[in-house]
């Protein structure tokens, strides 16, 4: 940490911030929407989500599991949130039901991750977490984020249609922040990301005509349960705590992930105050109408892109997170950053999970039989994510949100093969040993 020099340590921390805003600013926009919440609460849900992201970063990095990793707003549970928000008319509910409903089943689930990571849980997993499970977890991830922010490159988060200007804008972005990482030397190579966010929002400003001020109202941003009141559905409650349970996954994958990364063995006390730490900030967010959080497998292809490991910008980008979030003028500022770019800047980012995934089945051999260990959980949770929604309307809404999920369903299915896998060889092995004594 202290080998990098102070300047390109803030440098870092500014790279660092970019990513964490990119990756949090949209979260608590689509939430409102779900949950009908007015402006003026949602601009404080971002300030909140801003504070509480900077916050749970530092206390991962200096007491969790002391890597330089993003911990942010799930996307496992970003997607159940907002299948549940749907569900309101078919359920016949209130939103404001659905919503408190959900806070209690977050602060339940937050509560049991705590106890069952202090009680060695993460240990557990990590044995079910073999390379090839690793590889379709990061395969499914990178897959799914790629497609979300092309769609942002391509204009098509506001149109029906391709905006061929904003795409091309966004390619050519792209390209140079490649080239930056890939020939870039140094300093230059580091900051590439940076780099092209500052291109591509200057650009913006001048070939897209994008606004860059924006005047703002908030509410208090200590705002407590503000996607309704504590409710009792229990069918909810139980989604939302199986969906904290199988969070839990996003922590076992991106500590073992960061091992490539970090070129050293994550310890079992890292495991225990990790999800020590996420699941009292899923307990938190219950409270406060945040999506709860997890350690981010995206920031290993951040880390990668980069190439700066070091805490230090970590902890400098996190700092600033918070500074953002106090103060809603740089909150307003900073959310005037074109999607297009936000997006643009993370696809070259999350390219590099590729390589993450392809990295743990190094060496593996596959024959015209053991390749379903990968092929079935890999191709199933792809064709999942390629369903339409209204596919899985007849499916019972306890299960629907996770039977809709082809991550989780890839995650799932891959545990499964390996535990198959594990049986047959343990089998094997048994039948080997009697035929040796018989000898």
């Amino acid at each position: 940490m202290n080998k990098l020099p102070i300047s390109i340590a803030f440098l870092g921390g500014f790279q660092w911030l970019f990513f964490m805003f990119a990756n949090t600013v949209v979260i608590p926009i689509s939430i409102g929407a779900a949950f009908d919440l007015e402006q003026i609460e949602i601009v404080s849900a971002i300030q909140r989500s801003f504070i509480f992201t900077g916050i749970a970063c530092i206390l991962q990095g200096l007491i969790g599991h002391r890597y330089a990793l993003m911990e942010g707003q799930s996307g496992l549970w970003w997607g159940v949130i907002l299948s549940l928000a749907a569900t309101a008319s078919t359920l016949n509910v209130e939103l404001t039901t659905i919503g408190g409903s959900i806070a209690v089943g977050a602060i339940i689930s937050g509560l049991i991750v705590s106890i069952l990571g202090a009680l060695g849980l993460g240990e557990l997993l990590k044995k079910w977490f073999t390379p090839v499970v690793m590889f379709v977890f990061l395969l499914l991830l990178a897959n799914q984020l790629i497609y979300i922010f092309l769609k942002g490159m391509l204009g098509l988060n506001e149109s029906e249609y391709i905006d061929v200007r904003v795409a091309s804008f966004s390619f050519v972005i792209a390209a140079i922040t490649i080239f930056l990482n890939v020939k870039g030397k140094g300093a230059i190579s580091n900051l590439s990301l940076l780099i092209g966010m500052a291109i591509g929002w200057i650009g913006a400003v001048f070939l897209l005509q994008h606004e860059t001020v924006s005047s703002v109202k908030t509410t208090p941003f200590l705002t407590w349960f503000p996607w309704g009141a504590p409710s009792f559905e229990w069918g909810i409650i139980l989604t939302v705590v199986i969906t904290g349970l199988l969070n839990t996954t996003n922590t076992i994958a991106t500590l073992k992930g960061a091992e490539d990364i970090y070129e050293r063995e994550t310890q079992p006390k890292q495991y225990r105050a990790s999800l020590m730490l996420s699941g009292g900030y899923t307990s938190v967010s219950g409270m406060l109408g945040l999506v709860p959080y997890a350690p981010y497998a995206s920031s290993l292809g951040f880390l990668q892109s980069t190439g700066i490991k070091e805490r230090l910008p970590f902890f400098i980008g996190s700092g600033l997170f918070i500074i953002i979030g106090a103060i809603p003028a740089l909150s307003a500022f900073f959310s005037t950053i074109p999607h297009s770019v936000g997006n643009t800047i993370l696809f070259v980012a999350y390219l590099q999970l590729f390589r993450s995934a392809l990295r743990n089945i190094e060496g593996l051999q596959f024959t015209s039989k053991t390749i379903y260990r990968i092929a079935f959980p890999a191709l199933l949770g792809m064709s999942i994510m390629n369903l339409p929604a209204e596919a899985f309307t007849q499916i019972p809404v306890l299960v629907q949100p996770l039977v809709s999920n082809g991550l989780l369903m890839g995650i799932l299915a891959a545990l499964f093969s390996e535990f198959i896998y594990y049986l047959s060889q343990s089998r094997k092995k048994v039948v080997e040993q009697g035929h040796r004594l018989e000898q």
